[in-house]
């Protein structure tokens, strides 16, 4: 696990990145900063009164060198944040609801990121994922050709790396999605230094059982090598013919995947959370994530029973798809 981050650190130590903490007052969120401004990986921005930041702070006997704080209710560029923002929403907001809108916290920090203030936000230290990835979708908005953000986790076990998708968003993806996930979840698996090699997961290997969900799957992996022809994947296949030598050679001989994949995307939430939960508990592999994909920028949402080591490592993690 320690190359894993030490290998981010090299990535974006010295690039002069700038990651917005929307809940600036958080204990964890100030230890973290205060780490990752001190170690000079990049530069924390801290939202929130200054004044409230400083006193917890000084509780906490933290300093706040290296480490930005704007406050949205004295923040000098508020009115050309405003104006950015009834652009991006169309007419969905005037003037006066944006200058309201944008005293939350999230919303602020997520248009420092749009705007180019920031390279990437960071929340959910005590925010629900709905308030992180709401004002996501809303103003940053999902990658050209992609019509949903999904959640990776990297499952780390000794020099052992797989990345499992989607595990944290999308409860039901059609084809089109699982096609659209399986091509991002390569680009997070380029990030960590995994050669992707991407199998698409099924309860049938190569038409072994036929249903809407085998046929679902099948037609995902016609997508996705259109819109990805250079990239080793394939599918549908059961874990086994995915993982194992010896059972890829008996049940899909002639595939490009040799029962040697490292990327697995599920077929559904369901599968995929309880897949890399049996990973994590049973196999004993730490999983880090959820990593949010197929947005414009980085925006990670934390759990709210995370740790000061939780922000530090997810905040690495945002700082490296922002480069």
């Amino acid at each position: 696990m320690s190359d894993l981050f030490t290998l981010l650190k090299e990535k974006v130590t010295g690039k002069e990145l700038k990651i917005v903490f929307p809940e600036g007052t958080d204990e964890r969120i100030l230890t973290a900063a205060n780490r990752l401004a001190g170690e000079g990986i990049l530069k924390p921005i801290l939202v929130g009164s200054k004044d409230d930041i400083t006193k917890k702070a000084n509780e906490l006997n933290l300093t706040l060198d290296g480490v930005d704080i704007y406050d949205p209710k004295t923040f000098e560029g508020m009115k050309e944040l405003v104006q950015s923002f009834v652009e991006r929403r169309k007419g969905k907001a005037t003037e006066e609801q944006a200058q309201k809108i944008l005293l939350d916290e999230n919303y602020f920090g997520t248009m420092l990121v749009y705007t180019g203030q920031a390279h990437g936000l960071v929340s959910g230290a005590a925010h629900s994922t709905a308030d992180t990835v709401r004002p996501a979708l809303q103003i940053i908005k999902t990658k050209e050709g992609i019509k949903k953000t999904s959640g990776v986790f990297i499952m780390v076990r000794g020099d052992e790396k797989y990345v499992f998708a989607d595990c944290a968003i999308n409860i039901s993806p059609d084809s089109q999605d699982l096609a659209e996930i399986a091509i991002e979840s390569a680009k997070t698996a380029d990030m960590f230094d995994i050669e992707p090699r991407v199998a698409m997961l099924s309860f049938s290997t190569k038409g072994s059982a036929k249903s809407p969900e085998t046929e679902r799957v099948a037609e995902a992996v016609k997508i996705a090598k259109e819109m990805e022809p250079n990239l080793v994947l394939d599918g549908e296949f059961q874990f086994d013919a995915a993982f194992v030598p010896s059972v890829a050679k008996s049940k899909a001989p002639d595939s490009v995947i040799k029962g040697d994949a490292n990327v697995f995307v599920f077929p559904s939430l369901e599968a995929g959370n309880i897949g890399y939960k049996i990973a994590q508990r049973l196999g004993n592999f730490e999983a880090v994530g959820p990593i949010l994909q197929g947005l414009n920028a980085p925006v990670n949402d934390l759990s709210r029973g995370c740790n000061a080591e939780d922000v530090y490592k997810l905040a690495l993690i945002t700082a490296g798809q922002a480069v």
